[in-house]
């Protein structure tokens, strides 16, 4: 019978490198960070709101309404590196 040929131990291939979770290496987000977050949506949304009652000085103008999206634009833009 014939015999096969064994393989030399250069032909095989290198073991992957195993795969590091990048959430669990970095970690959760600090508590600052959630608190920071949802204070600058709340305060967006209030001074949104303020201005259509009228309480804020010189309102209703656009720049109340651009300051109070612009927090809650940078709050949800903080929710893409919440972990």
């Amino acid at each position: 019978m014939p015999v096969s040929k064994k393989r030399n131990k250069a032909n095989r291939r290198p073991t992957p490198p195993k795969r590091v979770d990048p959430v669990k290496a970095k970690g959760p987000s600090p508590l600052w960070y959630v608190v920071v977050m949802f204070t600058l949506m709340g305060l967006g949304m209030l001074i949104i709101l303020a201005n259509y009652v009228n309480v804020l000085p010189g309102s209703p103008t656009n720049n109340w309404l651009l300051i109070g999206l612009a927090g809650i634009a940078s709050g949800f833009a903080m929710t893409l590196n919440y972990r």
